[in-house]
């Protein structure tokens, strides 16, 4: 199973976006606090839909309260300030793969001690960041990918009609 983890995450809406894909793709999803919202705000869930109940969601105090929960784990950082690309990355079947806070990312003291596993979204030289929803799905899409979206739906039914063979 692939980890999704969010870095001190700020915006209800972007959590409750990726907490939804979460759930579509079989991923689990951790939160390192502290968190810029609670949890019951109405936001979240909105933007979670009806899925939020069935996310696989573990919350942590901080950063070493995951570390110390996630012992060995195979973690890769998404950061505007990698030189690898996410798509140029090998992605194990239970990596974590981590996003910072919308305001100010992953901070470097924990980007600077794990160079080899820091990927980017590659992007113009003038834009800061993409939205960390758009992000996630971006990197996790890619992961499932390479995994060949295995146990995962590959075709879709018509409603009222047929397809044409």
């Amino acid at each position: 199973m692939l980890n999704i983890v969010l870095f001190e995450p700020e915006i209800p809406q972007n959590t409750g976006n990726i907490g939804r894909t979460c759930v579509a793709t079989g991923t689990k999803l951790h939160l390192i606090g502290p968190l810029g919202f609670s949890l019951d705000e109405k936001m979240l869930k909105r933007a979670g839909m009806d899925y939020w109940k069935n996310l696989d969601l573990e919350v942590y105090d901080d950063y070493y309260d995951f570390l110390e929960k996630n012992k060995n784990a195979k973690i890769y950082y998404a950061t505007t300030k990698a030189k690898h690309r996410y798509c140029d990355v090998s992605y194990e079947d239970d990596c974590y793969i981590m996003f910072g806070k919308e305001s100010a990312g992953i901070p470097e003291e924990i980007l600077v001690d794990n160079p080899d596993t820091c990927m980017r979204i590659p992007m113009l030289d003038h834009i800061r960041s993409l939205n960390l929803s758009n992000s996630v799905a971006i990197v996790l899409y890619e992961a499932l990918r390479q995994q060949d979206f295995a146990g995962m739906q590959m075709e879709g039914e018509l409603h009222r009609l047929h397809w044409n063979s």
